[in-house]
């Protein structure tokens, strides 16, 4: 199927933008309400948009009727508290499904990989349409922490790792690649996430903004990096060899009292 792109993803399927000049005041996301729901790691959100508007974070193929992430309803009384936040979404011009602040509890490395995933946003996207991508912008100054990037879960040789400075910005394609955050801490890790549909709109924002498709990466310890794999992929067999055994059980039959 053939979809609208956006060009300067094309090379890498991620670009770094410059960073804001000034963060809005933390109240704007510390004041918004949040809900818990299970991304990669400890963390809570707080819907800025949704399907219909509400405080909900469940993805629009999930609601009546079902359609892409794309055309978010802003949730009025968040927008109150955070109208910055709301304009910086909107600052591209493109169509936005999702909006959410994402508030992520410290993790180690060997989490982070444990909890790589991929997004579903292109679900009942119809071809011929964008492209749904994620931006990021950081609102908490996290300089020790990384947004990871591997294109094949197990391939720890196409690790990308982008640092996480107060008010930097990413767009990625989360659909193409398994990601994750490492945040070392200790206090929470804060960042607006926008679905943003690709098209001209986006791409030119990209380019205001000298989005490059190289930027510098955080270097791990090729030895750490090793034994973190090592320990993530013990952890992924366990969980494969647990679910095996439930499913042994719920396919065996009934049960019976002895």
């Amino acid at each position: 199927m053939t979809y609208l792109t956006s060009q300067a993803l094309e090379e890498t399927g991620y670009v770094l933008l410059d960073p804001i000049g000034a963060l809005p005041d933390a109240a704007e996301w510390l004041d918004l309400e949040y809900t818990g729901w299970r991304s990669a790691g400890v963390t809570r959100f707080a819907p800025l948009a949704s399907y219909s508007g509400d405080l909900d974070c469940n993805g629009f193929w999930n609601h009546t009727p079902p359609r892409t992430d794309k055309d978010g309803v802003w949730v009025t009384e968040q927008v109150e508290r955070a109208p910055t936040l709301a304009r910086l979404a909107q600052e591209p011009g493109a169509n936005i499904g999702r909006c959410r602040v994402v508030e992520l509890q410290s993790n180690s490395y060997v989490d982070a990989l444990y909890n790589l995933h991929q997004d579903d946003n292109n679900r009942l996207n119809p071809p011929g349409t964008g492209w749904v991508v994620r931006g990021y912008l950081n609102l908490t100054d996290d300089p020790d922490s990384v947004l990871i990037l591997r294109e094949d879960r197990l391939d720890a040789g196409s690790e990308v790792r982008l640092p996480l400075s107060a008010g930097s910005r990413i767009v990625v394609d989360t659909q193409r690649f398994w990601h994750a955050v490492w945040h070392p801490g200790p206090a929470p890790r804060y960042a607006l996430v926008v679905s943003w549909t690709s098209g001209p709109e986006l791409d030119a924002y990209i380019a205001e903004n000298n989005g490059t498709a190289h930027p510098e990466q955080r270097r791990l310890d090729p030895a750490f990096v090793e034994a973190a794999q090592r320990d993530m992929v013990r952890r992924l067999e366990e969980r494969r060899r647990t679910l095996a055994g439930f499913d042994a059980v719920f396919t065996a039959g009934p049960i019976h009292p002895v």
